[in-house]
């Protein structure tokens, strides 16, 4: 099963989620992958592939290759050509994930939101529809703004079965009411732990 990873934008805990996410998968003994295309951040600072994995137990290189890591946090096709290296496609970043043998779930990451730009030609929407996934996760703040960007960021993802995944979910009252107008009011399938998601990602796989 191929998932696809995304957010309602920039630092919602998309990489918190998908390793999270993975390492329930591997504790109920599922043979999981993890995949950042392209990555880009300060430099020095731990990456989402280091972080991806150290829960999927491969190695970062395989995650994401380095030429595909850029030490400057902009969106990865601004940090590339601010660094003058070469600018690279979606089907580049599609080509250059390779998957070990017999995995039952591979996820692959993204950046920032849907239409965060994460190569040349194209942002996490047109990298979906390369890689074709078999769901979609979208990753968001369970807080204020919440129903908002959900709304929107599952929209463009409108030719993918979606769930959704609200990070930082407390018994807060407005957090409870946001999670219950997405399911109740939109019809969206809303889940608020990672073991959760695990569970759904079993039962399609």
């Amino acid at each position: 099963m191929l998932v696809f990873v995304s957010g309602t934008g920039t630092g919602v805990g998309k990489t918190w989620w998908t390793a999270a996410t993975a390492r329930e998968l591997r504790s109920a003994g599922a043979h999981v992958a993890a995949r950042k295309p392209v990555q880009s951040g300060e430099p020095g600072a731990i990456t989402d592939a280091e972080v991806l994995a150290d829960a999927t137990g491969e190695d970062p290189a395989a995650v994401c290759p380095p030429l595909r890591t850029y030490p400057l946090a902009w969106a990865p096709p601004m940090a590339a050509r601010e660094l003058g290296r070469p600018g690279f496609t979606a089907a580049d970043l599609v080509g250059g994930i390779v998957w070990p043998d017999a995995i039952d779930v591979g996820l692959v990451e993204g950046v920032g939101g849907p239409r965060s730009p994460i190569s040349e030609d194209g942002d996490n929407v047109d990298l979906a529809h390369q890689l074709k996934p078999d769901l979609v996760v979208v990753v968001g703040d369970a807080g204020l703004g919440a129903i908002n960007a959900v709304r929107l960021s599952v929209s463009a993802f409108v030719d993918f079965p979606v769930v959704v995944a609200l990070n930082h979910f407390t018994a807060a009252p407005l957090h409870e009411r946001n999670r219950a107008h997405l399911v109740e009011t939109d019809g969206l399938d809303v889940v608020t732990e990672p073991r959760v998601l695990s569970a759904r990602l079993r039962l399609r796989s």
